[in-house]
């Protein structure tokens, strides 16, 4: 199945129910409003579509300019392990290829551990100089 990218539109709220909702993202979709909301105030956002349907989505938080915090990175999970995350990650990224800091926070899972170290990125401890990173959930 032929998977297409688009930026510049946002999904409309229950497909991003749905979407989240697939991955298990229960917390986001508990306030519907809120989320949909929250997409619409991000700096970017890349949707992930077969035959119409959203699979995947990329979304940057931040001032890009200085910072570039990747805040989501969803693929239904019957399109995972296909090359679609590492394309939204990509499309995601690339307004942003200037900015100094480009962030992420994300679960201690080896998959995506390993699949952010294959697109780049490094853990705070691993950094050539002494970083703290500071988080408070709420």
């Amino acid at each position: 199945m032929t998977i297409t990218y688009e930026s510049g539109r946002l999904p409309a709220r229950d497909e991003l129910l749905a979407l989240y909702d697939a991955v298990g993202w229960t917390a986001y979709t508990q306030d519907p409003q809120r989320l949909e909301a929250a997409i619409a105030a991000s700096l970017s956002v890349v949707a992930a579509r077969a035959a119409g349907r959203l699979v995947g989505l990329a979304r940057i938080v931040g001032d890009g300019l200085t910072i570039a915090y990747l805040q989501d990175l969803l693929v239904a999970p019957e399109h995972q392990r296909a090359g679609v995350g590492s394309e939204l990650f990509r499309l995601a990224f690339l307004p942003y290829d200037e900015v100094r800091q480009k962030v992420l926070i994300t679960d201690d899972e080896p998959r995506q551990l390993a699949f952010y170290r294959s697109m780049g990125f490094s853990e705070i401890r691993d950094l050539e100089h002494p970083t703290r990173a500071f988080v408070r959930f709420g």
